[in-house]
């Protein structure tokens, strides 16, 4: 067996493996990105919810709903009610109604 071979069947494969679920996760563990937000006051979109889901970075940004730079997108809540953004899914059949006052502070944080 070539020693190419061979390094790349003991070492790069299961580093491979092992790092899978970290480069599959839709924003790695633990880490949360916040947004500015509008009058309900900042969003924070936890990734780890998301990939906890079996989502990963693929099923929103390379659809075309997001683009992939922090802040590329003009997001309101009126394009989220018309089904745009986070819309797509929280609309009360995917996933939670974003729409409903009652789940407000599920994404915004209130202002302190």
């Amino acid at each position: 067996m070539s020693r190419n071979l061979i390094c790349i069947c003991y070492f790069v494969l299961p580093l491979l493996l092992l790092l899978t679920p970290v480069l599959s996760s839709a924003i790695p563990e633990g880490l949360v990105l916040t947004f500015p937000g509008g009058a309900g006051g900042p969003v924070t979109f936890d990734g780890t919810k998301h990939g906890q889901k079996g989502f990963t970075c693929d099923v929103c940004h390379t659809s075309g709903l997001f683009q992939t730079k922090k802040g590329g997108d003009k997001m309101v809540m009126a394009f989220m009610k018309e089904g745009k953004f986070c819309g797509f899914c929280h609309n009360g059949k995917k996933a939670f109604a974003m729409g409903d006052n009652a789940n407000c502070k599920r994404c915004h944080q209130h202002k302190k």
